[in-house]
Order: structure tokens, then C-alpha cells, then sequence
């Protein structure tokens, strides 16, 4: 009773202050100049070359199209382009004999024409077609292994994936080839792979997301006789083929290949569903035509929906409009993808070309929700003037608190400091998207926190350094501390373009403010927060985050277990059940988070975060003992445990939840809009404006702590020692130009990352680390437990550790999560042999 009526509840005030968004258009339709030709094409090869697009080949009907009358099917060898949507099309070439029915793609500025048929014959031609300078140039690739026509195909990175199709014209059975090419590849040969699982197909759609290559639907000719298909498949080139969930009716020869929609979605427009007439002469004006509808496949759901429809257009110059085209190339043209000609019912042509374009839909904030961000907003800025009003205009004060703040607030401050957007969006987001195997690196701070307590911390009490890098300088010597101190700046400016890009990822889709406007307006109201308080004031502001944020989430994620039947019983049943809840992969493969990567890279990952990072070690700086900073650091960790067990199980309610409702995601999204997305348009107005405000205010917190962070380093070690003789005054003013500078950085940063459109931000996170933080924490593993390592040896190490890393990961033969391992370790190891060879005077040691 108690469940039905909290079940009610919710369902009451999802009623009154609804955000769902239903109906919405994400798609614009419009239409092209029309093929010049009065009866149009079916079959021709299409796409883009320099920048123009091109119509090459294809076949059709005398007599206006009626095969009936006794004409046969008539081939075409001529090619058209078009330079600009509203241009005139013209004829520019001829392809080497009349040809149709071959595939089509698009790769490197040119259009990759392979194999197709004519009334004589089926081909194994290939070629590059390029339209330079007015004319039509032809550049031939290795023949395919076999004649093939009504193939199905893709270019993925460098490779080109056809499959399916018949042998020659007049086949009676169907094939189950599946061929590969590298185009990068000297040897230049085609590949003939293993084949899927199911029966052999032509008129298939292909597609791709992810690296990975889709084959949907199409027909099978047992005995010369048509079975319609609607199985699907998916090739990874690691994992093979699998079977994935079938279309719920056939979309046999629809245009290929499937738009590739956002980061995890395939739309298929229209199809041969198989339910049309088969007698010819049978067909009337008044007969339908193929089917209009849009099919989007959620490759993380594997799910389907109906996105909507091919809309219908007048009919013009007596040809049938029935806008379902079959039998035509899907061609992604800046931005949009065209449809050139095709069927529009059978043996019916179409010179028209039909174009469609993705509409991002606005955001579903309403007035509640901006009335409570503005009121916590208020809050925040209150607690900021509050503190900030005690605060004694000194380097101690702005840089460390003055050494007063109580051991509960460091260690509320420190985890609301890695809490953050990054948390917020991006766990939720892996979850959704895979499952728990990274849980166990965020865990890990458990095991690493003794260690900092017990061999780190009484270093960095005992000499009383502001920067953690001034260590280094006391045990190494000045040029040690100068490439730490580099290290940490070039590596948290990184940071601080992600921590500001994600906050405005969530303001832009929550809003509808353009993503660009949100980064800037982010960047601004952030940098004058962190020049106006010091570090009391954020730490202050991020204990009020850390409860709000928690419980944020935590009302989210009991949101969703009321909005799914079954509760969170269910979501737990449905998640385990497709393997959503593991926690560790047990293999070997040193390329793949599997268990042991995890644990070894997640264990030093944390070290990394923990004992070279100015961002965590200047909060537990700021307690007045050390015995309070071991609490800190301690309170911490324990927060680590629900906090990650919350996100992540919000992420795999996520996943459950969109299962039973794809139609409620957004076709054109990223995989790290999708928490956002549900805040903005699932969740009741008033709770989605408190969890996006605690977000932005903990986010904004995060901001300047890192801009006071990395403030704290430059003034420290770089200004001071510049200008030795500089007063308290000069220095503290120093700092608070330097946040200016560091507010535009890191705007600049959240800018580039808009424009590189990762799939997961929090894999890039990771690499950072790895890249820029495990040699770094490699010369602190070197100071604290290897006494013999001199500061000669630990630079080279340094130097030969970050170049060997580079290379690595430019060639990507480890996971990345391996990165601060081999980091750390070939610090260590090159430091130690190069302290032995390169020994110090004893006057010249530091230490």
C-alpha cells in the first residue's frame, strides 16, 4: 500500500509539473533540386566528392516507369553533381559502363564506388570516383573478390565492410560474403571474413557507431522467391559477430547506410516491409507505397522505436510522391543526409531528392526550476560574501584558510572536490553505457588513504610547504620542484576545460542555451567567485554541496526505480541479467579494463590524485593538526563507498529505464547527456532545478578550487622565486590576476572539447591522469621511499617515463589505465639506475 501510494505521489507531481517531453520533431525535412531526368533513378551510386555531391549511375523504366508495358530495366552511366542545396544539378561525367545497384561511401572528401550490376552482368569493379575541377576522375582499387550487386556496406576509420548480396542478375539464392579493405593498407587487398550467424541477405542496411559495423534486415532468395528479413547483427572487429535485437518489421532496401545519430543511435528510414502488391500490373495512383516509417536503434538500449515518419510532399510533375524511398544511398552532406531519387513503390522512379536535417530540441527548464537555481545560487553567494568578509587579504589565508578549518570540512571539501560534474555526469554515464568494472578503481582510495597518511602526510605537515611541489625542491633540489610544479599546471588546466565543459554540457541540454554561450557564461561567473573568496570560502561552499548533491541523486535514482514496474527489484533483475552489474572482467588482455588493470591502475590512479595533486593535499593543509588532516583524508574515503555505489547505480537504472522507454531519449545525444537529458525531461520541475543547481554550485566550487589551486602553484613556485624580493601584498595580488588568466584557459579547453565530441569524457579524465599525474607522482614515490635516488637521476627519470608514455598511448597498445603504472614505474626504475651512474656531491644534495 505504502509503495502503491508513493508510486501515486510521484505520479501526481510528474502531472502537475510535468517535463516530459513527447512529440518532439528531430527531424527537419526539406527538399533538393530534382534529379535531371523526367522518370529518375533507382540504384545509383551517391555521395560526396570535394565538397559536392554526386549521383552516379542507377537504372530505370521507359514508357514513365511502367515495367508492366513489357520494357526492360534500363542501365544509366551518367553522373550528376550538385554544388550547393540550392544550386542546379549538371551532368559532369560518365561512369565506365551503364551501372547500378553497387555500394556507396563516402570517405576522405570521395566516393567509394564498389561493385553493382547492369542488364548484362554483376561486377567486381572498384573505384574511386572524384570530381575535380568540373570533371569526373576515376582511380581504381583492387577488384572485389567476387562479382557482387545489393551488397550492404561501410567505411569504418580506413576500412570498407561490405556484405550480403546476389552473384549475378538472374540469381535465385542469396549470398553471406562479408569482405573487408583497408584503404591505409600497402597491401591493399581485400579480406573475405567470417560471415554472421544468420541466413544470407541482399538489400540489407548497414551501419556504424562505435567502431562497430551493423547489418539490419533485407531479403533472402530461396529458389528465385523473396523472404523478407528483419534479423540484425553486429561486428566488432575484437569481438566478432553477435545477434542483436531484431527490427521489429523488415527495412529491406532502405537507404544505406543508417545515419549514424548522436553516439548511440542508428536511424533507418522507411523500407520494403514486404506487404505491397506483387503484381505490377496490379498497381494504381491510389496504391501505398513503401513503408514511412523512421526506425532508431539505441545501440546501448538495444532497443527499437518508431522516431516518427517520412513526411509526404505534393505530388509534382506527375510523379507519385509517396516520400518512402527504397533502393537509394543515404548521404551525409554537411550535416544533413540525402536521399538522391529511388523507388518510391515498386518498379516506380523518382527524380526528386529528399533531404533531412537533426533538430536538437529545446530544453524543458521550467519557471520552478529557474526560481529554485536562482534562490540556491542566492545561498551559495551568501555563504561566499560570508565568508569572504573574515578573510584577511594575505597569501596564508587565500591559499590555506589561515589553517583553521575544522578536520570534517577538509574531508567533506576534499570528496566534494572530486565529486564535481565529473562524478555527476560522467559515472552515471559509463554505467548506463557498459557497467560497474570501474567501480573499483574509485574504491581504491580506501587502500591508497593509509598510505598517504602514514608515508606522505607527516612529510607535509612536518615542513609546513604551501605548494606540495616545494617537497620536492627540499628533497630533490630547484629544478626538480620547477618540473613538478609545470607538470601539476599543465595537467589541472586540462582538467579545469573538462570540469567546465561538462556543467555547461548540462546547462545546454537542460536549457536549450547554446553550448558555447554556457562555457563562456560558466567560465565567467566561476573565475570572479574564485578571485573574490579564497580557499575558506570554497571549502565552506563545498561542504553545503556534498549533502545536496548526494541527496540529489539519491532522489533521482528513487525516482527512476518508481517510474519502472517492479521497482528496484526489477532494475536490479533486468541490469543483472544482461550482465550490466559486473564488476570485474577475468582475462589477461592487458588492452581491456579488465580486473587486474583496474585494481593495479586504479590503486595507483588514486595515488596519483592523492599524493601529487595541489587540488586534495592543499585542503588537508589547511587543518590545524595533523592528526585533523588524517581525519580528513579518512572521512573522505568512507564517503567514497555510497557516493560511487549511488552514481553508479544511477547510471544502470538509466539504462533499464530508457530499455522500456527508448522513445524518451534523445536520437541526437552524446553518451554523457544522458543523465542530464532525464533531469531536464523526466524529472518533476522543481527537483530537477535543486539537483542542476547543487550540481553547478558544487561544479563552480570545484572550478575554484582547482583555479586556487593552481594559483597557489604558480605563485608559490614560479612568481616568488622570480621576484624574491616581492612582498605578501604583490604576491596575493599576483594570485588573483593569475585565477583571471586560468578562467579564460580553461574556457578556451572546454571549447576544444566541444568541438572533439568524445564519447566518454570520462575516459579522456582518465588518460589525463595517466598522461600528466603518473610521472609526476612518480618523483614523489621516488623521494618518499627511495632515499638513493638523487635529483640528477630523477629528471632523466621524469623525462624518459613522460616520453615512453607518449608513445605508448599514440600507439595504444595498453589500456589507459595502465598509464600511471608504467609511469610510475619507469620514474622509479630510470632514476634509480641514472642516481647510481650520475651519483651527487653531498654538498649539492637537497636532502
Amino acid at each position: 500500500m505504502k509503495r502503491y501510494f508513493l508510486k501515486l505521489l510521484i505520479g501526481l507531481i510528474a502531472v502537475i509539473f510535468n517535463t516530459n517531453v513527447l512529440g518532439q520533431s528531430f527531424l527537419k525535412w526539406d527538399k533538393l533540386p530534382p534529379i535531371p531526368d523526367p522518370v529518375g533513378f533507382a540504384g545509383s551510386f551517391a555521395g560526396v566528392s570535394n565538397g559536392v555531391l554526386v549521383v552516379a549511375g542507377g537504372s530505370n523504366f521507359p514508357n514513365g516507369g511502367k515495367p508492366w508495358t513489357g520494357a526492360s530495366k534500363v542501365y544509366t552511366d551518367k553522373v550528376f553533381v550538385l554544388d550547393k542545396p540550392n544550386g542546379k544539378w549538371k551532368e559532369a561525367g560518365k561512369l565506365p559502363r551503364p551501372l547500378g545497384y553497387g555500394v556507396s561511401i563516402t570517405w576522405n572528401g570521395n566516393l567509394i564506388c564498389l561493385g553493382g550490376s547492369n542488364s548484362k552482368d554483376n561486377y567486381a569493379d572498384a573505384f574511386i570516383l572524384k570530381y575535380i575541377n568540373g570533371q569526373i576522375q576515376l582511380d581504381k582499387l583492387p577488384p572485389l573478390p567476387g562479382a557482387i550487386a545489393n551488397s550492404a556496406g561501410v567505411v569504418i576509420g580506413n576500412v570498407v565492410y561490405m556484405a550480403g548480396g546476389i552473384k549475378d542478375p538472374g540469381s535465385t539464392a542469396t549470398e553471406r560474403i562479408f569482405w573487408s579493405l583497408d584503404l591505409s593498407s600497402k597491401a591493399n587487398t581485400w579480406k573475405v571474413l567470417p560471415s554472421w550467424s544468420g541466413p544470407s541477405r541482399m538489400l540489407s542496411v548497414a551501419g556504424t557507431q562505435e567502431g562497430n559495423f551493423y547489418l539490419f534486415s533485407g531479403v533472402e532468395l530461396i529458389d528465385g522467391k523473396r523472404k523478407y528479413l528483419s534479423d540484425a547483427y553486429c561486428y566488432s572487429a575484437i569481438h566478432g559477430w553477435k545477434k542483436i535485437a531484431s527490427v521489429p518489421e523488415s527495412v529491406a532496401a532502405a537507404p544505406s547506410p543508417a545515419n549514424s545519430s548522436g553516439q548511440t543511435h542508428l536511424l533507418i528510414f522507411g523500407g520494403d516491409n514486404g506487404l505491397l502488391a506483387p503484381k505490377m500490373g496490379a498497381l494504381k495512383d491510389a496504391h501505398p507505397g513503401f513503408s514511412t516509417k523512421i526506425w532508431d536503434y539505441n545501440i546501448v538500449t538495444d532497443t527499437w522505436s518508431v522516431l516518427g515518419k517520412i513526411p509526404s510532399f505534393p505530388k509534382e510533375n506527375n510523379h507519385i510522391n509517396l516520400w518512402a524511398p527504397v533502393t537509394t544511398a543515404a548521404v551525409t552532406w554537411s550535416g544533413s543526409t540525402v536521399f538522391p531519387g529511388g523507388e518510391v513503390r515498386p518498379a516506380t522512379r523518382t527524380p526528386n531528392v529528399l533531404i533531412v536535417s537533426p533538430v536538437q530540441p529545446a530544453g524543458a527548464f521550467k519557471l520552478l526550476d529557474w526560481t529554485v537555481v536562482g534562490i540556491y545560487f542566492l545561498l551559495v553567494i551568501a555563504i561566499s560574501v560570508v565568508v569572504s568578509r573574515n578573510m584577511k587579504n594575505t597569501t596564508s589565508e587565500f591559499f590555506l584558510g589561515g589553517n583553521k578549518i575544522p578536520w570534517w570540512a577538509a574531508g567533506l571539501s576534499i570528496f566534494g572536490s572530486k565529486l564535481s560534474a565529473l562524478t555527476f555526469i560522467a559515472i552515471p554515464a559509463k554505467a548506463y553505457a557498459t557497467d560497474w568494472i570501474y567501480l573499483l578503481s574509485n574504491l581504491m582510495i580506501v587502500a591508497v588513504a593509509p598510505v598517504i597518511i602514514y608515508f606522505y602526510l607527516p612529510y607535509f605537515r612536518k615542513l609546513k610547504i604551501t605548494s606540495v611541489y616545494e617537497y620536492l625542491g627540499i628533497r630533490f633540489n630547484a629544478k626538480v620542484k620547477f618540473l613538478g610544479s609545470l607538470n601539476f599546471v599543465i595537467f589541472q588546466i586540462s582538467r579545469l576545460g573538462i570540469v567546465i565543459y561538462l556543467p555547461a554540457l548540462v546547462l545546454s541540454t537542460v536549457t536549450g542555451v547554446d553550448i558555447w554561450l554556457c562555457i563562456i557564461g560558466t567560465s565567467i561567473i566561476t573565475t570572479a567567485y574564485s578571485i573574490s573568496g579564497g580557499i575558506e570560502a570554497v571549502i565552506w561552499t563545498e561542504v553545503m554541496q556534498v549533502g545536496v548533491l548526494l541527496g540529489g541523486a539519491l532522489l533521482t535514482l528513487v525516482f527512476i526505480a518508481h517510474s519502472v514496474d517492479g521497482g528496484m527489484t526489477q532494475i536490479i533483475k533486468e541490469a543483472a541479467t544482461h550482465n550490466k552489474l559486473r564488476v570485474g572482467i577475468l582475462s589477461w588482455n592487458h588492452m581491456e579494463p579488465v580486473l587486474w588493470v583496474v585494481f593495479i591502475g586504479g590503486f595507483l590512479t588514486q595515488l596519483v590524485t592523492y599524493s601529487s595533486d595541489q587540488v586534495v593535499v592543499q585542503r588537508y593543509l589547511t587543518t590545524a593538526t595533523e592528526k585533523e588532516a588524517r581525519r580528513s583524508i579518512y572521512t573522505n574515503a568512507i564517503l567514497v563507498i555510497p557516493a560511487s555505489l549511488i552514481f553508479f547505480s544511477v547510471g544502470t537504472a538509466l539504462w533499464v529505464y530508457y530499455r522500456h522507454n527508448p522513445t524518451m531519449l534523445n536520437p541526437h545525444g552524446r553518451t554523457d547527456d544522458v543523465f542530464p537529458w532525464f533531469i531536464s525531461h523526466q524529472l518533476p520541475a522543481g527537483l530537477s532545478g535543486l539537483v542542476i543547481a547543487g550540481l553547478f554550485a558544487a561544479t563552480m566550487s570545484t572550478i575554484g578550487s582547482s583555479m586556487n589551486s593552481i594559483a597557489t602553484v604558480i605563485t608559490t613556485d614560479f612568481y616568488k622565486p622570480y621576484k624574491s624580493n616581492s612582498t605578501d601584498k604583490e604576491c596575493f595580488a599576483f594570485a588573483r590576476k593569475a585565477t583571471l588568466v586560468l578562467g579564460v584557459l580553461g574556457c578556451m579547453i572546454a571549447i576544444y572539447l566541444v568541438t572533439r565530441q568524445d564519447a566518454s569524457i570520462f575516459d579522456q579524465y582518465l588518460k589525463i591522469i595517466g598522461l600528466f599525474g603518473g610521472c609526476l607522482a612518480g618523483m614523489f614515490v621516488a623521494g618518499i621511499f627511495f632515499p638513493k635516488i638523487n635529483g640528477n637521476g630523477i629528471l632523466i627519470g621524469f623525462i624518459v617515463s613522460s616520453a615512453a608514455l607518449y608513445f605508448i598511448q599514440a600507439a595504444n597498445v595498453m589500456n589507459f589505465f595502465l598509464y600511471p603504472v608504467l609511469a610510475i614505474l619507469l620514474c622509479v626504475a630510470t632514476g634509480y639506475l641514472f642516481s647510481v651512474l650520475l651519483p651527487e656531491k653531498k654538498s649539492d644534495q637537497s636532502n
